[in-house]
């Protein structure tokens, strides 16, 4: 038993030690916003290393918001001079967001603010905040290898204090922990039988 609880130890270790060193692009959504309102979710890299160029678009639900406008934060610049911007924005997609370093210089490296977007809230719901066209480029022109982005959501109430149907969270690693710690104990249980 105690040899299995080593595996298991280390192929948790190792695996969690992956995810720590890759790069992750993400959404912080932040509070609800009121229909009527405006909103602004941010989106923030960790972890990357020699960042020097990057593009994105981002696909949301129309029925709940409309995208207003996109600026750049403040990360890119921390490594030089920028030029950044969008191709596009059309209904359920911001088309394009873009930003790179200008000459030749290191590209920045750690976490920070790519970019935050201003949305309006025009329905009451929940709308998924999705990212594609996804590349990350280095200051050599190479592919920044093993960059995860995880969407976001954001949630608008009908009314000041109105309820709203808030997605539960995936189940499907807590359903497989809960399956393998059931496993761990039926083997403890027949072990201590024998």
């Amino acid at each position: 038993m105690s040899k299995w609880k080593h595996f298991i130890a280390a192929v948790l270790l190792g695996a969690s030690t992956q995810a720590w060193a890759a790069p992750i692009l993400s959404f912080s959504t932040g509070p609800a916003a009121q229909v009527g309102s405006t909103v602004t979710y941010n989106i923030a890299i960790d972890d990357i290393a020699d960042l020097y160029s990057y593009q994105f678009s981002i696909n949301y639900d129309a029925r709940y918001l409309r995208a207003l406008n996109v600026t750049e934060g403040a990360f890119l610049g921390t490594a030089g001079s920028t030029v950044s911007g969008v191709l596009g924005m059309e209904t359920g997609l911001i088309d394009f967001v873009y930003g790179s370093l200008l000459g030749p210089t290191p590209g920045a490296s750690g976490s920070g603010l790519l970019a935050s977007i201003t949305f309006e809230a025009i329905g009451a719901g929940t709308s998924a905040l999705s990212l594609a066209d996804v590349i990350f480029l280095d200051s050599v022109g190479d592919d920044i290898a093993g960059l995860t982005a995880l969407s976001g959501q954001g949630v608008v109430l009908a009314e000041p204090g109105g309820p709203v149907d808030v997605p539960e969270p995936a189940s499907a690693l807590l359903f497989g922990a809960g399956l393998v710690g059931a496993a761990a104990l039926r083997r403890r249980s027949t072990g201590a039988r024998v």
